[in-house]
């Protein structure tokens, strides 16, 4: 598929900007579950079966994955959402960022291997680091721009001189992204939920570009300011991300109809500001 067909696909037939995350820890699992050699993949197969219908995305978390050795149920977990539910894009949330015959190995395992319909990639390593990515032109390329955490603002806020003039960091990778590395239509951009003036501006600098947005639930994210200062003027643009408010929701047997609850109270909140 492609990603970004696939996207607005999303957006308009299931009325939905919710992207669930997929970040199992399975510390925080059901008991039933504990100890099961597959039960990352059986928690997130279950969590996507319930919430399918109510998302524009998926995006696991590699590095949930890959710190229980747990690689080959993130390739199962993949093709099962491909299987099952076809027309959801798959976001590979790996943020990565090297040199580019390392990047080519990372596109590699991203699109090959995984069979991820777009990746999370950081931008701050220059285009040579990012153009494997780019050479994937039906893969969304999901770059850093203004993330959620306090710490972005050590390098993100910098100022910078520009062709453009001089401008904050972060609105330089979001003009540059916009202007020069999207040539295919392939790109978006992270921006977090805490930062809705920053959403505002990147909006206003890259048009109506998908807008990965993190940060709503448990990092304390405001809908209605995300929404106000993001959506584009079809009220889309916005991949807005929930993990652990939907994943957590329930700790029994039925975590699965409690993250379809939460998912559900979500998606109605952020379509009520649309």
């Amino acid at each position: 598929m492609h990603f970004m067909t696939a996207l607005r696909a999303a957006w308009q037939q299931r009325d939905s900007l919710l992207c669930v995350g997929l970040d199992p820890d399975p510390a925080k699992f059901p008991a039933h579950l504990q100890g099961r050699p597959d039960a990352i993949l059986a928690f997130c197969t279950q969590i996507v079966d319930a919430t399918a219908d109510l998302v524009c995305c998926f995006k696991p978390q590699i590095a949930y994955f890959a710190a229980h050795r747990a690689e080959d149920q993130l390739e199962a977990l993949i093709e099962h959402i491909h299987a099952a539910h076809p027309d959801t894009p798959v976001i590979l949330d790996a943020k990565r960022g090297d040199i580019g015959s390392t990047a080519e190995q990372y596109a590699i395992e991203a699109f090959e291997r995984f069979k991820a319909d777009a990746i999370t990639v950081n931008p701050y390593m220059g285009r040579d680091s990012v153009d494997p990515y780019l050479a994937w032109p039906d893969k969304g390329v999901i770059l850093l721009c203004r993330t959620s955490n306090p710490g972005g603002s050590d390098l993100q806020f910098l100022e910078v001189d520009t062709p453009h003039g001089r401008m904050k960091l972060y609105e330089h990778v979001a003009r540059t992204v916009a202007d020069d590395w999207n040539a295919s239509g392939n790109c978006a951009l992270v921006v977090g939920a805490t930062f809705p003036a920053e959403i505002a501006r990147v909006r206003e600098l890259v048009g109506d570009m998908p807008l990965l947005v993190p940060g709503i639930g448990a990092q304390g994210g405001d809908i209605a300011a995300t929404l106000a200062a993001g959506r584009t003027a079809n009220g889309s643009g916005l991949m807005i991300n929930s993990s652990r408010a939907v994943l957590y929701a329930g700790k029994g047997e039925d975590f699965a109809q409690a993250a379809r609850r939460v998912a559900q109270e979500t998606r109605d909140a952020v379509n009520a500001f649309r």
